[in-house]
């Protein structure tokens, strides 16, 4: 693993030491899809150098393609196994929602797979060995981020 990863993802964790989120409610439905973007956004950066911290060699982020619905957060290699990453985040607000886990729906894994298979078309990589994980984020305002991730998640 290297220096820059160890010490990239302790400036991340450090920043997210009080959650991912701001503890203030938003007041209006603009400014909690906003707040939900951001949310999003920095739950992806937070997973992309928790997965680097862990190994993972990333080639790609937020991949979609022209035609194609959905998009795929992360991909990386995991030693010589290529991860699609699916980045789920969730505040104790859209907690009500379930976990993020079970944001991951068959619909969902139909997608992601459908976008896998067009990125190791358009990368010459279809024999390349690869798996589905999910990377679960619970971040509740005003504590670090609870991480957990699901190697194998899904298949194909």
């Amino acid at each position: 693993m290297s220096i820059v990863a160890r010490v990239m993802f302790g400036l991340v964790d450090w920043a997210a030491r009080k959650g991912l989120r701001p503890a203030d409610a938003p007041p209006s439905a603009d400014a909690a899809k906003q707040q939900a973007r951001r949310t999003g956004v920095r739950g992806e950066t937070y997973a992309y150098w928790y997965l680097r911290r862990h190994g993972y060699i990333m080639i790609a982020r937020n991949f979609t393609s022209r035609g194609t619905k959905g998009e795929i957060d992360l991909v990386g290699y995991d030693g010589s196994t290529m991860a699609f990453v699916e980045v789920k985040t969730r505040t104790s607000s859209s907690r009500d929602f379930g976990s993020p886990e079970q944001a991951v729906t068959p619909e969902k894994q139909r997608l992601v797979s459908r976008m896998a298979r067009q990125f190791l078309r358009d990368y010459h990589a279809e024999n390349s060995p690869f798996r589905f994980d999910v990377l679960a984020i619970e971040a509740a305002p005003g504590r670090r981020p609870v991480v957990r991730l699901h190697k194998g998640a899904f298949a194909a």
